[in-house]
């Protein structure tokens, strides 16, 4: 009796029968050989132990009596080496303990009696073989999924390191811009400068102060930053003044003279507010000639009304500039100069600006310093004042250290240019 099996190709798969009984094994292999299985047999538990060593078997069907090796010790060897070959157990016994005995052992799909009935032998190996299929398709499923599990991992590693990759692209490229925006911002501050050398730096002091200043207020790392621009850029109002009125002291001016002036802060607010990032500070810019009091312009604000940074921005002018002698003919040192500001807390300057702009003061006492001359500078000297070239172009910032390549350039600068250079070095 035969029956076909709803499984893949019967051709496809290997059947191992062993027996000691040479008819029962023709008999098996003329009923899988009609079902279109390929059919192994061995006579006995060795010889089908070196079948399984040489074959890729799928499923074995072993007699339980036979001589040396027995059915239950040979599945249970086969079991040890071969797990995943399906077993099968004929027996003739009618002991059923040592059948359950040898199924336990071996682990056996299942266990056929003698005589057995063709179709329905046929029908347990066919549900042994979509056994097999079903535990080689959920490997291979398994291993499919591990593979693309796998895939997905690299394909993460790597997505992560592009992202990586590409997130430290665009935070150099920021870098850059920002350095370029800066570097812009500085080159806007040093146009008046370069026109009279005796302004030379005043703008970037001034930034510095202020941003101490704020640091000092706790004013927050943006708003600090609108500071120090505002400081750096808060001359550019004076950009079309005539030479001679851009170090003239304020109380000397005349009265077209001091029109002009007082127009110079809604000019700088006017030149920044086209660009998008400079509108804070240019609002500050705009107020930072205004008076705690109310009497200042170009607004006449009072008290909390002024922003913030221009009162910041007011009280760092104003140091630098009474001691550049803008207000007055006469150049106040840095002791005197802080007194002024001191004493204009409450009328001229907000007093909580004033209160942090003495304890700026306090920590920086003035470095004492040395002159050396341009060709004994050596690495590792810091500068005390900025070094400015005769031309009235900021050099080097103070507090500068100087390396190998700085005091070469230095060097080569006096040389060619001012060979009597004399830098104010820290001491």
């Amino acid at each position: 009796m035969s029956a076909t099996l709803p499984i893949t190709d019967a051709q496809d798969w290997k059947i191992l029968c062993v027996d000691d009984e040479p008819n029962i094994l023709a008999a098996l292999r003329r009923l899988f050989r009609q079902a279109g299985f390929q059919v192994l047999v061995a006579g006995g538990g060795a010889e089908a132990l070196q079948i399984l060593e040489a074959e890729a078997v799928d499923l074995v069907i072993s007699d339980m009596r036979m001589p040396g090796m027995n059915g239950a010790e040979f599945l249970h060897e086969v079991r040890q080496r071969w797990p995943e070959r399906m077993r099968i157990l004929m027996t003739g016994q009618s002991d059923m303990a040592s059948t359950i005995d040898a199924i336990n052992r071996g682990e056996i799909f299942r266990y056929v009696p003698k005589p057995w009935d063709d179709g329905d032998l046929l029908l347990t190996v066919r549900d042994a073989l979509q056994v097999q299929a079903l535990r080689r398709e959920k490997e291979r499923l398994e291993r499919l999924t591990a593979e693309q599990n796998e895939e997905l991992r690299q394909l993460n590693a790597s997505l992560e390191t592009k992202v990586m990759e590409r997130t430290l692209e665009l935070q150099q490229a920021h870098e850059k811009l920002k350095k370029t925006f800066f570097t812009s911002i500085r080159v806007f501050s040093n146009l008046i400068e370069l026109r009279e050398i005796s302004l030379a730096g005043h703008s970037r002091r001034v930034a510095d102060l202020a941003r101490k200043i704020a640091s000092n207020l706790k004013m927050g790392v943006e708003v600090s930053q609108d500071v120090f621009l505002a400081a750096l850029l808060h001359d550019i109002g004076k950009i079309g003044f005539p030479d001679d009125l851009l170090v003239k002291p304020a109380n000397q001016l005349r009265e077209k003279e001091l029109a002009l002036y007082r127009k110079h802060p809604e000019k700088g607010e006017q030149i920044l507010m086209a660009l998008e990032d400079l509108r804070v500070a240019a609002s500050m810019l705009r107020a930072h000639h205004e008076r705690y009091d109310g009497t200042g312009f170009p607004d006449g604000l009072a008290g909390e009304d002024i922003p913030l940074g221009a009162r910041v921005l007011a009280v760092a002018n104003d140091f630098d500039a009474l001691q550049l002698g803008l207000f007055s003919l006469r150049r106040y040192s840095p002791d005197e100069a802080k007194e002024i500001i001191v004493k204009g807390s409450g009328q001229r300057y907000d007093p909580n600006v004033v209160n942090a702009f003495i304890g700026v003061a306090a920590e920086e006492a003035a470095p004492k310093e040395v002159h050396v001359s341009a060709l004994d500078l050596k690495p590792g000297m810091v500068l005390a004042r900025d070094l400015v070239a005769r031309d009235g172009i900021l050099l080097l910032a103070a507090e500068h250290m100087l390396n190998d390549g700085l005091v070469r350039q230095i060097r080569q600068y006096a040389v060619a240019e001012c060979p009597n250079l004399i830098v104010a070095i820290r001491s």
